[in-house]
């Protein structure tokens, strides 16, 4: 497909996905009973008002009527192999969609279970797709890829753990469907440049429907991704990867990380605090993400809140974050087409996440020295004669 049509089923989809993200917005006195997001006390919780959080409604709705939409507008300009396997992907992240959507209405579907789904999700396109990892470019584990099981188990433990991380980072308006926006351009830039127009079209489909609702999302939060879309909008990219590197031998690994390093380095660091620093489930709410220091140490420092504009303070996160997250994609893509460049730009990325969130906790960029207890002694004796 020619760059034209690329554009033009993106406006699709993004037209589909604004109109449907505003008709949830006004028609909530009929759902919000149901929609909306009650707990406001909640440890992540960061908006003082009830907002319906079903917008993934919107956005898998906005994909699939921009889809049609398209290929009735421009007949012949997909391929109906090509339309099948959209389909296909579509019906395979139903479970992750479903799970989500249902904890969205009711609160009472827990993270094992969505994470279940979105296991499920993965398997089916393994099946439908042959979307299943067989080459990660680290030594001894591609070999361990050519058999088929572990390739699928692998497969399904990046899906799932994709799709938690999107899931962790919507805390704040507008910065999960910023960041979304950014992995799939950038992912989309890639498949155009190797010539594979399928997973070009997955990725503008997903740039359009995130950016329909972003455009109701952002900056006031009228609406939310909530788990249905965060869950469905983290299948689709992390799918997008795979098909990336399944159908693309010229593609490696690293450098479809370093697209995506921003979500994983912060669901493996929340894994790790959690469970080695505070020895707690790894499943657990905390308020210490790299995007709530920022809302606490240095947002709500420097930005003043408006008693008549009440979301100044959680808007400006994303408009922290996502600039730095953009420039380091735009790195990925530019220098990470070798094993490498992209080992060397995921490695960067950790380290300035680490620096800044060491600074953002200790409130210092370094370290105070720690006196040992047997040193600190001798000198106290020390002292005393």
């Amino acid at each position: 497909m020619l760059a034209s049509g690329l554009f033009k089923i993106g406006v699709f989809s993004a037209v589909m996905s604004f109109a449907l993200s505003l008709l949830i917005v006004w028609s909530q006195k009929w759902h919000g009973k149901h929609s909306h997001d009650h707990d406001l006390d909640g440890v992540q919780k960061f908006h003082a008002t009830a907002v319906p959080r079903i917008g993934g409604i919107a956005v898998i709705a906005g994909i699939l009527l921009g889809l049609f939409s398209f290929v009735y507008m421009y007949p012949g300009e997909i391929s109906e192999a090509r339309f099948s396997q959209i389909l296909m992907l579509l019906l395979a992240s139903l479970p992750a969609f479903s799970a989500g959507i249902i904890e969205d209405m009711t609160k009472i579907v827990s993270v094992r279970v969505r994470l279940v789904a979105t296991v499920c999700s993965s398997l089916i396109a393994s099946v439908l797709l042959g979307a299943t990892v067989n080459e990660l470019d680290i030594w001894g584990v591609d070999s361990l890829l050519a058999l088929a099981p572990v390739a699928i188990i692998v497969t399904a433990v990046v899906v799932a753990g994709g799709a938690n991380a999107i899931n962790i980072i919507d805390g704040f308006n507008g910065l999960s469907s910023s960041v979304i926006v950014v992995m799939a351009v950038a992912l989309g830039i890639v498949a155009w440049q190797v010539g594979d127009g399928f997973v070009a079209i997955l990725s503008v489909l997903c740039v359009g429907a995130a950016i329909g609702f972003l455009l109701v999302n952002y900056p006031a939060g009228k609406l939310f991704l909530g788990d249905g879309g965060a869950y469905f909008f983290g299948f689709w990219v992390s799918e997008i990867a795979v098909l990336l590197l399944v159908r693309n031998t010229s593609v490696n690994a690293w450098q479809v990380l370093s697209i995506c390093a921003f979500p994983v380095i912060e669901v493996l660091f929340s894994m790790y605090r959690r469970k080695i620093i505070k020895n707690i489930s790894v499943g657990a709410p905390d308020a210490l993400h790299l995007h709530t220091l920022i809302y606490r140490r240095a947002v709500s420092r420097f930005v003043a809140n408006k008693p008549n504009l009440p979301w100044c303070r959680n808007a400006a996160v994303a408009f922290v974050m996502v600039p730095w997250i953009a420039m380091a994609a735009a790195l990925s893509v530019i220098a990470g087409g070798t094993i490498v460049g992209g080992v060397l730009i995921v490695l960067g990325q950790l380290a300035v996440y680490i620096a800044v969130y060491g600074r953002l906790v200790r409130g210092r960029w370094f370290a105070r020295p720690v006196t040992p207890p047997l040193v600190a002694q001798e000198e106290a004796n020390a002292k005393s004669l």
